[in-house]
């Protein structure tokens, strides 16, 4: 009863992020027109550096909440955490310039601490032979979340551009007093460890990790495929208004197509894989889908590619998970939040310099004075990908099954 009600908390509160994070992606263009920030290709580079901001954000602070949870326990965290995020969505709400926006993503960067904790409160109730299917449920609960955010983006907006924030600032806010009355503590006291003052440092805390035996390499895996993966949030609304000329309702329909297959992937197929084939295998199965995927949508221009293209992408998510498993078991419990901070900090590096280098690509592909390619970013990204694929050989050694 206690994992059952405690693992039903935390993909909830997993699924009502990503519709938080979700509801902004198809909005984003009128978003940018709302506060002046130019056409497609200027509109893109803002879009752009309000993901860098909540990234930057979320780097910085990720190892020290981590290691607050490790200190306090995961419960108190979640909770306030919640609490900052309803708070980010209602000044998004009303903000009526772009600083007043640059503000709430930061805020919502330092209460990342939903992905973080949470992370960490699965591998506190997880056994090592449960963690990468455990991983693939928060997985799961994104897709979900990715179904009914740009869904309710795209919906709201048509009555309100405001109205998509209102909603995602009731459903974080109405989360908190459910962990507040139902989540228990994964965490006991006798498992914790103290909070120290270099645990403020998120460079120390991350050199650390680097240092601990077998992390090294996954921890190297995830940056460059979350730099690589985060082409999709980054330039999809912008790509598919530049390619197709989607409307807001459009883009968020697609990301909701692409929500149901994460879902199904995650949550579904995962769990089958690894039981068939292992770990590793799927590991593989999972890089071989994203880099064809992401050299499909550099070159499509039908709507029959970019549903076969966007399945593969869905697959290509098998990595995250798997890879943050590896990571989570070559350490003890009483560092998970540590180390899962650390993940979403290096997660978040690539959330800083991905928007940043992907959108350039695209402004210079469609607005430059060289040749039109607005698939440029999606090629760079498996460009990445296909780079990576020596250190994901070594990690067969880091597979539980």
């Amino acid at each position: 009863m206690f994992k059952s009600r405690a693992i039903t908390f935390i993909l909830f509160t997993l699924m009502i992020d990503a519709i938080g994070i979700g509801i902004v992606f198809p909005i984003m263009p009128d978003l940018m027109d709302r506060v002046g920030a130019g056409n497609t290709g200027q509109g893109a580079f803002w879009g752009g550096l309000l993901m860098a901001a909540y990234a930057g954000a979320l780097f910085l602070c990720g190892p020290i909440v981590g290691s607050i949870s490790d200190a306090i326990g995961r419960r108190p965290v979640l909770i306030a955490a919640l609490v900052m995020l309803a708070i980010d969505y209602v000044i998004m709400a009303l903000a009526d310039s772009f600083w007043l926006l640059l503000l709430g993503r930061t805020l919502a960067g330092l209460a990342g601490a939903t992905y973080v904790t949470a992370t960490a409160y699965i591998a506190d109730i997880s056994t090592h032979q449960e963690k990468a299917a455990n991983f693939g449920l928060i997985g799961a609960a994104f897709g979900i979340g990715f179904v009914l955010g740009p869904a309710i983006g795209g919906i709201a907006a048509e009555i309100s551009l405001s109205a998509p924030f209102w909603i995602a600032a009731a459903l974080s806010a109405a989360n908190a007093l459910f962990g507040f009355f139902a989540l228990p503590e994964s965490l006991s006291a006798e498992k914790r460890r103290p909070f120290g003052k270099r645990d403020l440092n998120p460079f120390k805390s991350i050199l650390d990790a680097f240092r601990m035996p077998g992390l090294a390499i996954p921890l190297i895996c995830i940056l460059i495929f979350e730099f690589a993966n985060m082409v999709y949030p980054t330039i999809w609304a912008f790509w598919t208004r530049e390619v197709f000329d989607w409307p807001s309702l459009y883009i968020g329909l697609s990301l909701a197509g692409y929500g149901v297959l994460l879902a199904l992937v995650q949550g579904g197929l995962l769990p089958i894989l690894i039981k068939r084939f292992g770990d590793f295998r799927t590991l593989m199965f999972g890089m071989v889908s994203a880099l064809i995927g992401m050299i499909g949508f550099g070159f499509t221009s039908t709507i029959t590619a970019l549903v076969l293209f966007l399945v593969l992408a869905a697959l290509s998510d098998l990595v995250p998970a798997l890879v943050t498993a590896m990571a989570s078991n070559q350490v003890d419990e009483d560092r998970q939040g540590v180390v899962q901070g650390v993940i979403a900090s290096l997660s978040s590096i690539a959330a800083v310099l991905s928007p940043l280098v992907m959108t350039i690509l695209f402004q210079l592909a469609v607005d430059g004075e060289g040749v039109y390619f607005p698939g440029a970013s999606y090629i760079f990204a498996a460009a990445l990908v296909f780079a990576m694929f020596p250190l994901v050989l070594r990690l067969r050694d880091h597979a539980s099954v």
